[in-house]
């Protein structure tokens, strides 16, 4: 029995979509409740599949069934393919399991030919129509198939125009389009060095294999990747009797929404025109009308649209984006698909679905995609002037939201005319840790190297900070303060403008308008919330991203890096102190200094989260980050300690490493200079012995975090001076405090120790960032340039430190718990690298049994729908 490759559409129905893809399940399903659907088959999407195994080739088989099936659309439509008197002519349009809007291709019109165009033109009476349904088919098969360009074609069209003195094609006679009919032909020939094809059979595998090669075109293969679409899904193919919008005055075609996209609100929304193709519609070859116009035009077939359109949506429960045409006053629907749509429409539809009666609570749940939340959470570009702005550049769309102000080349910069109330961009070749003062104060950054989890896109998340990365395509010159893109130099003070979510960069000024969360937006988290069962905490270092993430509805700090509170002006010259001490006694004196302020920092942060855990990283990076770069720099530090330049230049030397990432950091910091674990933990606890008195009913227990360990004789070594200080603490202020002690797991090492490690372990959080770059071997800063090279060969699919790689680094999650929680069942275990705010990641977390995610504060309300999905599906 040889396997079924080919549906009719009678044949299939909506839960087929794995096998006939989106479109197709749905023209099967819009056959089966009756509606008036120009029937075809669908071949499968396996079909794909076998058409790459096969060494993008359709094989014998896969050809057979395709011509058996025509015989049977053509009992079906009573016309003939290829037949002069009465020829079947069909449409070749894509569809996937998931909605790629205009990332495939489609061919309208096939089986024409010289002499099917003269018989249907005479037995028509509509010659014009004849003519220009076949140079559509020439333009479209010679774009879509044979890969020679659009812009060739247009060209000789605009070319007719102004020599026949008309400004539209509808404009052009029967006569015209015959001629331009013959320059496309001879255009294709030229191009391709062959006649155009006769065989209306050899257009149709022609075509089939256009569209299956369209699965692999670049823009499919980057619209995959951003919307989680796996490559190996493939695309189907839907073969459909032609139904003629271009007959005439009384045909037409449009698309049409049951709600609008944009805002959520029912009711009909489209855009209609008559005497025209479909692709008209979509390419903006000329505008539309309003889709209400088309009631006057077409009394009946729009009455019967409005049929349908509410019978679709009562259907499938949610908005229907729907293309159809009218040929001679009659209807037919081409395709219905749920309607893509604004977070803001998104979530209006759920309620608004949950309220008529169409869904549960946890359906409406389901149905919002939780990236999109995203825009609702930054300010955003005012759409009406966004559309008509064009790009001078693209970049990577690391951190959405909406920045314009003027570009400035360096932090201080950025810190002293932001400070002063100027809005700036930061343009930077890339950002360092150091830079952190300047980000904040800039509405956007900007780099020309790195990627999505690039310094720059880290932390401007965490700050919810537009960011545009990895725009390779400007020529930095930061030593004058200038650099070039498309041509122009901009200098420090023009003004640019960046579009964090789409990566799009703009010369000037384009308005913003705020972000509001509006009523249905708490509704929906509030369905969230009652249904997710992974709690979600927050990535925060500072008062004011606890707050904010407090707001965003965050249910504790699962990651303080304290680091981050070392770098501001009156800190940092303690620090260094600290560095370039010779004995332990100096050192000691430095980090009393340090010490108040970390305290400080620690009790704003206990307050801000009013008694919810707060997990608190000990110092982690290497000491370089901390040492001046600038030759002043090094003088003032040099005389602040009594020593030579020479000194303080060779000790800065010294701590340079030749690896950072595996170099000097993290506990083993603690294990050669014990007096920075102690002096933490004394912050930590006198902050929560003070907090707690001034709140008695909080319940406060501080979470110690250890980075970086990989063996437990390092986390029992440094955990004796934690312990021994915080009890002593304590003890001196007769507290009654608990504490615990716990580590990041971010070394494999760690993973596989899991279950020894945790009996001296409180609690374990995954920090994916290092434990992603060590599992690979990747350093997460260098990744980008070559990470495209890896999608392009089909190696990877996704940047694995931006979706969490659940067969290897997930294996290692997955052992950690498995080990560690039967000999440690009190223990508790969370996640904090930036994997912790990406939907799939959150999915894969509620799946292994974590107990929280933590993510940065704009991302909370993404995890918490996201961990509510999970919950959900999981059931």
């Amino acid at each position: 029995m040889s396997k079924k490759w080919v549906y009719l559409f009678k044949e299939g129905n909506a839960d087929m979509r794995e096998l006939l893809g989106g479109k197709g399940a749905n023209l099967a399903e819009m056959t089966n409740i009756g509606l008036p659907v120009p029937q075809g088959f669908t071949i499968t999407t396996e079909a794909c599949t076998q058409y790459y195994e096969d060494g993008r080739q359709i094989n014998p088989e896969i050809q057979d069934q395709i011509n058996e099936y025509i015989g049977k659309m053509e009992e079906i439509t009573g016309k003939k393919f290829g037949d002069k008197e009465n020829p079947l002519l069909v449409s070749v349009r894509s569809g996937a399991r998931a909605s790629m809007p205009g990332m495939m291709d489609t061919i309208l019109n096939l089986g024409l030919n010289e002499e099917v165009v003269e018989t249907i033109a005479v037995q028509s009476g509509n010659p014009r129509w004849a003519w220009d349904c076949y140079r559509r088919f020439i333009q479209m098969y010679s774009d879509v198939v044979m890969e020679v360009g659009k812009k060739y074609f247009e060209e000789l069209i605009d070319e007719m125009k102004a020599d026949r003195g008309v400004t539209q094609d509808v404009e052009l006679t029967a006569e015209d389009l015959k001629e331009l009919a013959g320059k496309f032909k001879a255009e294709y020939k030229a191009k391709i060095g062959e006649d155009f094809p006769t065989d209306p059979k050899e257009q149709l595998m022609g075509a089939v294999k256009a569209v299956f090669r369209s699965w692999d075109n670049p823009r499919a293969n980057v619209y995959r990747r951003d919307n989680d679409i796996p490559y190996s899904w493939g695309t189907a193919v839907n073969v459909q009797s032609m139904a003629f919008g271009n007959m005439g005055d009384d045909c037409g075609t449009g698309v049409a929404f049951t709600r609008d996209p944009a805002t959520g609100d029912k009711g009909l929304f489209g855009e209609f025109l008559t005497n025209a193709q479909g692709e008209d519609v979509v390419a903006g070859v000329r505008t539309p009308m309003h889709i209400s116009e088309m009631e006057q035009k077409f009394p009946e077939a729009f009455a019967q649209f409005v049929e349908v359109c509410k019978t679709l949506e009562d259907h499938y429960r949610d908005m229907q984006d729907m293309e159809f045409t009218v040929e001679h006053g009659k209807l037919y629907m081409l395709q219905t698909r749920n309607g893509k749509r604004t977070a803001q429409a998104a979530l209006k539809i759920a309620c608004d679905l949950v309220d008529e009666g169409m869904r549960t609570e946890e359906e409406a749940v389901l149905m919002i995609d939780p990236r999109n939340l995203d825009t609702l959470l930054h300010p955003q570009f005012d759409a009406k002037e966004l559309k008509a702005a064009t790009p001078v550049g693209k970049g990577l769309g690391a951190s959405p939201g909406a920045a314009c102000g003027k570009v400035v080349f360096t932090a201080e910069d950025a810190k002293a005319q932001g400070g002063a109330g100027e809005k700036v961009v930061l343009v930077r070749l890339e950002t360092s840790p150091e830079d952190i003062e300047g980000m904040k104060a800039a509405q956007g950054i900007l780099t020309v190297r790195g990627g999505m989890t690039s310094h720059a896109a880290v932390v401007a998340r965490g700050m919810g900070t537009c960011c545009v990365s990895g725009c390779s395509d400007i020529a930095m010159d930061e030593e004058n303060k200038q650099f070039t893109l498309a041509g122009k130099t901009y200098h420090e003070g023009d003004y640019i403008s960046i579009d964090g979510s789409t990566g799009n960069i703009y010369d000037g000024i384009i308005p913003t308008v705020d972000a509001t969360i509006a009523g249905e937006f708490g509704r929906v988290m509030d369905w969230a919330d009652k249904y997710r069962t992974l709690k979600v905490r927050t990535n925060a270092d500072t008062p004011a991203d606890a707050k904010k993430a407090r707001e965003l509805g965050a249910e504790g700090i699962g990651l303080c890096r304290t680091e981050h509170m070392f770098f501001e002006a009156d800190r940092i010259a303690a620090f260094r102190e600290m560095i370039c001490a010779d004995t332990v006694e100096e050192r000691e004196a430095a980090l009393d200094k340090i010490l108040p302020y970390q305290q400080g920092d620690f009790e704003k942060l206990y307050e801000a989260l009013e008694g919810n855990p707060v997990t608190i990283r000990f110092l982690d990076p290497p000491l370089h980050e901390f040492v001046p770069t600038e030759e002043a720099d090094i003088e003032a530090l040099a005389k602040a300690q009594g020593k030579s330049v020479e000194d303080i230049k060779a000790l800065i030397a010294s701590l340079h490493e030749f690896n950072p990432m595996m170099g000097h950091r993290g506990c083993r910091l603690a294990v050669t200079y014990p007096e920075i674990a102690k002096m933490q933990t004394k912050a930590v606890i006198r902050a929560a012995i003070n907090v707690k008195k001034a709140h008695p009913d909080w319940t406060l227990v501080p979470e110690i975090m250890i980075p970086l360990v990989g063996d437990i004789k390092e986390l029992k070594y440094v955990k004796k001076f934690v312990v021994e200080t915080a009890d002593a603490e304590i003890a001196a202020a007769g507290a009654d405090l608990k504490y615990e002690v716990g580590t990041m797991i971010e070394i494999p090492r760690a993973a596989l120790t899991a279950d020894e490690i945790a009996t001296e372990a409180d609690f374990f959080c995954f920090g994916t960032n290092d434990l992603t770059q060590m599992t690979f071997g990747f350093s997460r800063d260098d990744a980008g340039k070559f990470l495209d090279a890896y999608y392009d060969a089909k190696i990877f699919e996704n940047d694995p430190f931006a979706k969490l790689d659940q067969t290897g680094v997930g294996k290692l999650m997955d052992m950690a718990i498995k080990l560690g929680k039967p000999v440690n069942p009190a223990l508790h275990i969370g996640i904090c690298g930036e994997h912790g705010g990406d939907p799939t990641s959150v999915e894969f977390c509620h799946k292994i049994g974590l107990d929280y995610v933590s993510c940065s504060p704009f991302r909370v309300p993404i995890a918490r729908l996201a961990a509510a999905q999970a919950a959900i599906s999981n059931k």
